[in-house]
């Protein structure tokens, strides 16, 4: 997969930004872990989710990505259930 399978259409503003910054991450992984848990989830986020997931692509990527990937800990103001469901999402959906 190169990128986004949905379209921004429908959506908010708000969640056309996350989409967008889910898959312009920086690195090629973490564009291909955030940006199709972002196609899938985006549409259906609650407002906490959202608030959640803008401040956890605010993480920069090797620490993320270790924490997705290796189990390495999630400082805890970023640990939350929403992180629980894209590392389970990511493990799920592996290529």
């Amino acid at each position: 997969m190169t990128g986004s399978t949905r379209s921004s259409g429908g959506l908010d503003d708000r969640r056309k930004r996350l989409l967008f910054r889910c898959w312009h991450r920086g690195t090629r992984e973490m564009d291909l872990i955030l940006g199709r848990f972002a196609d899938a989830e985006i549409a259906s986020l609650r407002d906490d989710e959202l608030a959640q997931l803008e401040r956890l692509i605010e993480v920069p990527d090797p620490d993320l990505y270790a924490a997705l990937t290796d189990g390495k800990a999630l400082a805890g103001e970023y640990a939350s259930a929403l992180f629980d469901r894209i590392k389970s999402f990511r493990v799920d959906h592996e290529a």
